[in-house]
């Protein structure tokens, strides 16, 4: 998404962002918007988020409203160096072997396996912990909500409805450290999150992210997806834990699938000579990811070790460089990313 070395300046062009959550591999996003925040040129209009991609649309935009490019990229190292520090103390650590191996799973963490094995039998509100949050002190200290609410980013927040199954996505004048706890609120680990009296739960369940108020309330035509969750891995899952993570995989990847497959639908709606759906239609999609997501395993998820974080948002920033590479000058005119054919491998 930067600009290539002598390439002539662009036109100041509006982009909306699309951010997968994923735990800790949302710090590949973080590289991602940060080489993106580096191109004058891309003028960010409005980020959906969803789990550690709502954290990073949050950060990013109280960034933008309180010191500009400069401040969301500074707050959004801010933030991934916090969530470490934090980590630094938690009993989810990498086994000696592990890290003599270079591997960043915690598959043999003894601590990463007893928790694995309570939160499939043991529900969080039968232990005290299910109310203990460390992300809600560091969202209250580090983030200003008013400048938020008043800043230049538009935000589309997505969190579950536990009662109706159906997802909420809350606008950034809604936007609160609850708001967020509840977009990235694993049913099995913590207590449903209270917002006005309905109990929430990870908007990865209802809209992973979700793309419509992106479409209906933005004025940008270009969609740009970052996809941390893998759609297609090779293989079948053997063992309980394989089969748990790739159905959570699937799960959170459905709401988008179908999203996309609307779009595909609408736009030969149109083709056709119909007259609706014509904003989904004129909508440009594009999407950066990366093949290291299949390569590592779910628990490592939960991994915030620096050098862990370091190296995904490395990771995203090259993502980015070769996403410039190819599309630089597709940016603006037409999409880069094949829905049709994406959709017809899944």
């Amino acid at each position: 998404m930067t600009d290539a070395k002598g390439a002539a300046p662009r036109e100041t062009l509006l982009i909306d962002l699309a951010l997968q959550g994923g735990g800790s591999h949302g710090a590949f996003t973080w590289g991602v918007l940060d080489r993106m925040l580096e191109a004058p040129w891309i003028e960010i209009e409005g980020i959906s988020g969803t789990s550690a991609g709502a954290m990073n649309a949050v950060v990013l935009a109280h960034g933008m409203a309180t010191g500009g490019r400069e401040g969301a990229r500074a707050a959004l190292a801010e933030f991934w160096r916090r969530v470490s520090r934090a980590a630094a103390m938690s009993p989810f650590q990498r086994t000696p072997l592990d890290k003599i191996m270079g591997r960043w799973t915690l598959d043999n963490s003894p601590a990463y396996l007893a928790a694995d094995l309570m939160a499939r039998l043991i529900s969080p509100y039968a232990i005290g912990m299910g109310d203990y949050n460390p992300l809600r002190d560091l969202l209250c200290d580090m983030l200003d909500f008013e400048a938020i609410a008043n800043g230049p980013v538009k935000l589309f927040i997505t969190a579950t409805n536990v009662r109706t199954g159906r997802g909420r996505v809350f606008r950034r004048h809604e936007i609160t450290p609850e708001v967020l706890l509840a977009s990235a609120c694993l049913p099995t680990l913590h207590k449903a999150v209270e917002i006005d009296g309905e109990a929430y739960w990870d908007g990865g369940f209802s809209g992973n992210p979700t793309i419509t108020p992106l479409v209906n309330e933005c004025d940008a035509h270009d969609v740009v997806l970052v996809q941390i969750n893998p759609v297609e891995r090779p293989g079948v899952p053997k063992d309980a834990r394989d089969i748990q993570s790739r159905l959570n995989e699937i799960s959170f990847n459905a709401t988008l699938l179908k999203e996309l497959r609307m779009m595909a639908l609408l736009r030969k709606v149109v083709d056709a000579g119909a007259g609706e759906g014509a904003l989904w239609a004129d909508m440009r999609m594009h999407r950066i990811t990366t093949d290291l997501m299949v390569e590592l395993g779910a628990s490592s998820k939960l991994n915030a070790e620096w050098a862990f974080l370091e190296m995904l948002r490395d990771e995203g920033r090259r993502a980015t460089e070769a996403f410039a590479e190819r599309h630089r000058a597709d940016i603006g005119l037409r999409s880069t990313f094949d829905i049709e054919d994406f959709i017809r491998g899944a």
